[in-house]
């Protein structure tokens, strides 16, 4: 049981840091980017072409892979997404779900179809005993490099001068453009951050889930999911709530057949919308 625990929380740490980007976009700045996976796969494949053709080790690969999608994000944030946050949720889900289909499209074309892996330092390789319970050492790495990230990303929204102009121009980016705070510029950092984020997640995602064509399709509810059971009050919403689907979902693939299992984070999703119509943690309007 303790083993489960422990996969799971590594297995939701891995959730957060490919969905926080999401959380900050669409429980943040109120935009819908069904596009947010193709950031992560972005990361992943940055990452497995870095190590199989160059040889890069691995901990060097997560800041390329982290830079190279804040890099990506930037771009389409200020040549294609700034057209978008005035417009309905619709078009957003129109104009990104759109671009996943290019990404996945692209990618399929130039870098084929089959599923990509890596291997990790040997250092990272195997389980240990401690204290009775059967820990995977890259999942222990995962727990502990995704908890900083997490404690940082709540200090810099909800601690620094960046947040409160972050807060005050999703609230009325009229009255923040008359206080002198840039909107635009906040908005492409944020943007590019969690973007660089999900390529992070990517990243970091590899050796757990594989990397293919298709990998912004089949994990797109999963971080729909997190951000609407965490709720919009900011990261720890969205964290816990990934630290919950993590555990539900290893914890049914294991003591149900896999199959079955895949539902019930669908069952947690429900039951928490029930309870709490706003998921867990929801924003002040």
């Amino acid at each position: 049981m303790a083993t489960i625990l422990f996969d799971g929380v590594a297995y939701g740490m891995l959730l957060f840091v490919l969905a926080c980007g999401l959380a900050v976009t669409l429980g943040l700045m109120n935009f819908v980017n069904l596009a947010h996976g193709a950031f992560a796969m972005a990361g992943g494949y940055v990452t497995v072409i870095l190590m199989d053709r160059w040889g890069v080790p691995f901990l060097a690969c997560l800041p390329a892979a982290f830079v190279i999608a804040a890099a990506l994000g930037l771009l389409l944030e200020r040549t294609l997404y700034v057209h978008m946050y005035g417009r309905s949720h619709l078009d957003q889900v129109l104009f990104s779900i759109g671009l996943v289909f290019i990404a996945v499209a692209a990618t399929d074309y130039f870098l084929g179809s089959s599923q990509r892996n890596i291997t990790l330092p040997a250092w990272l390789q195997g389980r240990r005993e401690v204290l009775g319970v059967n820990i995977g050492i890259y999942r222990s790495f995962l727990i502990v490099l995704c908890g900083v990230l997490a404690i940082g990303l709540q200090v810099g929204l909800m601690r620094t001068r960046f947040g409160s102009r972050l807060r005050a121009a999703v609230d009325d980016a009229r009255v923040a453009r008359g206080l002198g705070i840039p909107v635009g510029t906040v908005f492409a950092v944020t943007f590019a951050v969690g973007s660089g984020l999900a390529g992070l997640g990517g990243a970091l995602g590899v050796e757990l889930l594989g990397m293919d064509p298709y990998f912004p399709l089949k994990f797109m509810i999963y971080f729909l999911i997190v951000v609407t059971v965490g709720g919009t009050s900011g990261i720890m919403g969205p964290f816990a709530a990934s630290l919950l689907l993590g555990i539900a979902d290893v914890a049914g693939k294991y003591y149900l057949s896999s199959a079955l299992g895949g539902f019930v984070i669908y069952v947690v999703l429900i039951v928490v919308l029930v309870l709490r119509p706003n998921g867990l943690f929801s924003r002040a309007r």
